[in-house]
């Protein structure tokens, strides 16, 4: 059988997602506070037989761009309005059937008890349907908003991350499938040998246990991740099943795609367990000329102040100091280190300025752009799919909903004719369409074999 890849569909439950210019495009529908916004985007996904919905998160409004929150308001930057992602999971869970539904949570900013019992809540209210995005947060004024002062250190931010998600799965684990009895007519509504307290003491963390919910349909929650850095790939391939990344270039896809897998395979575990989701925006039209312009009416609305002020966000780096015709400097940032490196790498190429820097972030925070008529789109997923760049895709939207009900109505038509993509979905959970075995869990080893 041809190997098929996946797809997922990049949201954040706000009026932007990537690209700063998809609130402002006519056509978009910017009702991000309804439920309604949200079903819309379910079902069109789910007609599409997508494997996911992807929803990014931020924990505080963007003010790292000339420690003022003024412009980024005005302007509608990224993470300016942003509601709460579990919120919206269980509401676009009500009204899908086979969908999944992916969403952050940071392990710097929650407690692991916390964390797994909403998780644990959602995968039941889903059926099985639910994944977590694992941040470490990326900005200072993330860490204000939960009464730190300073931000913690990148590296030291994983570390503390790693006994966060071990603790995590302990918590999951504290219940057996089938603790819980409900006789009736014996009256036993659980099996109290089933049920365990964990009597975590960590470094960081102590919880006792044991969770308060049951053993959910997954076990646990898809985990994905979106390690960029050397320290951030190193906790992907230890951790995640499925792995969200971006960069422009084929070459740097097929670097990163090589990288983690071999960093897989040195963590013990089975590369083709761990997925890796490149984004993308589209464009097409009837014509290649046509979805040319459709491209350059969005890009247009893109203005670079915009893209630095969420590049300053992302980095935790100001770049409000920095003369905007200048040529980009070498900086250290604290925030996501590899998207600034991604920046500065492509920029040293094409000689960039820091003002083209801040118009390509605003157009989609450096995703590649696919452009052309349906066919041709397709075309470019298969090259990018057969050269070894990607596992699946994670597309995103230049417009709301217009995007998604585009691509599902003249891409996946395409992707199901050349056998690239299912024409039904085969299983119910998110780890059944993924195709991810279920994982046993030790604390010594990490993610091991099937149970």
């Amino acid at each position: 059988m041809t190997r098929q890849l996946h797809l997922g569909g990049f949201q954040i439950a706000s009026q932007v997602t990537h690209s700063h210019a998809a609130w402002r495009h006519p056509a978009s529908d910017t009702r991000f506070t309804t439920p309604d916004y949200y079903h819309r985007i379910g079902r069109i996904l789910e007609r599409g037989k997508f494997d996911f919905v992807f929803f990014a998160d931020l924990l505080a409004a963007p003010g790292r761009f000339g420690d003022d929150i003024t412009e980024p308001l005005r302007r509608g930057t990224q993470a300016t309005a942003t509601l709460d992602p579990s919120i919206v999971a269980a509401s676009i869970g009500a009204v899908t059937s086979k969908l999944g539904v992916a969403i952050t949570k940071s392990a710097t900013y929650f407690h692991p008890y916390e964390l797994a019992r909403i998780f644990a809540s959602l995968d039941h209210i889903t059926q099985g349907r639910v994944a977590w995005n694992i941040v470490t947060s990326l900005s200072q004024g993330e860490a204000q908003n939960f009464g730190h002062a300073e931000h913690l250190d990148h590296d030291f931010r994983y570390q503390r991350a790693d006994e966060f998600v071990r603790t995590t799965l302990e918590l999951w684990q504290s219940w057996d499938p089938d603790a819980l009895v409900l006789d009736k007519a014996a009256g036993v509504f659980a099996d109290p040998d089933r049920i365990r307290r964990i009597d975590h003491e960590g470094e960081y963390f102590r919880t006792r246990g044991p969770l308060n919910v049951p053993h959910s349909p997954q076990g646990r929650p898809v985990l994905i991740q979106a390690g960029a850095s050397a320290t951030g790939k190193d906790f992907a391939a230890r951790w995640a099943e499925a792995i969200f990344e971006i960069d422009p270039t084929p070459e740097g896809r097929r670097a990163y795609y090589d990288d983690i897998k071999s960093r897989a395979s040195d963590a013990g575990r089975d590369p083709d367990q761990v997925l890796i989701f490149p984004a993308f925006i589209p464009f097409f039209g009837e014509t290649e000329s046509i979805a040319r312009e459709k491209q350059a009416f969005h890009n247009d609305l893109a203005d670079p102040v915009s893209g630095l002020i969420t590049l300053s966000v992302h980095t935790d780096h100001d770049f409000s100091r920095y003369d905007l015709d200048a040529p980009v400097e070498d900086v250290t940032v604290s925030g996501t280190q590899g998207l600034f490196d991604t920046a500065r790498r492509v920029a040293n190429r094409d000689n960039l300025t820091l003002r083209d820097i801040g118009k390509w972030y605003a157009q989609g925070v450096l995703l590649p752009q696919f452009v052309g008529t349906a066919e041709q789109v397709a075309d470019q997923i298969e090259e990018s799919f057969t050269a070894g760049e990607a596992d699946g895709f994670m597309v995103s939207a230049a417009q709301t909903p217009g995007t998604f009900n585009d691509f599902v109505d003249a891409v996946v038509p395409e992707l199901q004719r050349r056998g690239l993509f299912r024409t039904e979905y085969t299983g119910s959970t998110l780890r059944e369409h993924l195709g991810l075995t279920r994982p046993a869990f030790d604390t010594s080893a990490g993610l091991q074999s099937v149970s």
